[in-house]
């Protein structure tokens, strides 16, 4: 089993129209907004939105819209259309799983942790050591 992997943290979804997108999962779905900021670093506006009903801390879903046309998520629209962007698995310590990770040759996206939601830091393993899909490890602020 890998170290320190914790529960699924969030789904990333790609979106063109973050205002239209945040209205279809608050209004059709019943999802309330936890947070929204926006990432220069990341080259996106994000929304994280949890299910209202849940009880104790759940998966988050986080929407994505790119700041400007240098944004990977840009791109990532271009070529492959709104949707699933990533999923994204809580960690323990983000140094240390990726240098797990690259001792068992899988390559990942930054050389070193990078800032991500809320203050966390975060990494990417590259989608094609992993299936298709691409994989944010996320160690939370303290």
């Amino acid at each position: 089993m890998f170290p320190g992997l914790g529960p699924l943290d969030h789904v990333g979804f790609a979106v063109v129209d973050l205002e239209a997108a945040v209205e279809f999962h608050t209004r059709v779905l019943g999802l309330v907004v936890q947070h929204r900021e926006q990432n220069p670093e990341q080259g996106v506006i994000e929304v994280m939105l949890t299910d209202a009903a849940a009880s104790a801390p759940s998966t988050s879903l986080q929407l994505l819209s790119p700041l400007d046309d240098s944004s990977p998520v840009h791109r990532f629209l271009l070529n492959r259309g709104p949707g699933l962007h990533h999923l994204a698995y809580r960690v323990s310590d983000v140094r240390t799983a990726s240098g797990v990770l690259q001792r068992w040759g899988l390559r990942l996206i930054y050389d070193a942790p990078r800032a991500g939601t809320r203050g966390s830091l975060i990494n990417f393993v590259h989608p094609k050591d992993t299936g298709g899909v691409l994989i944010e490890l996320v160690e939370p602020s303290p």
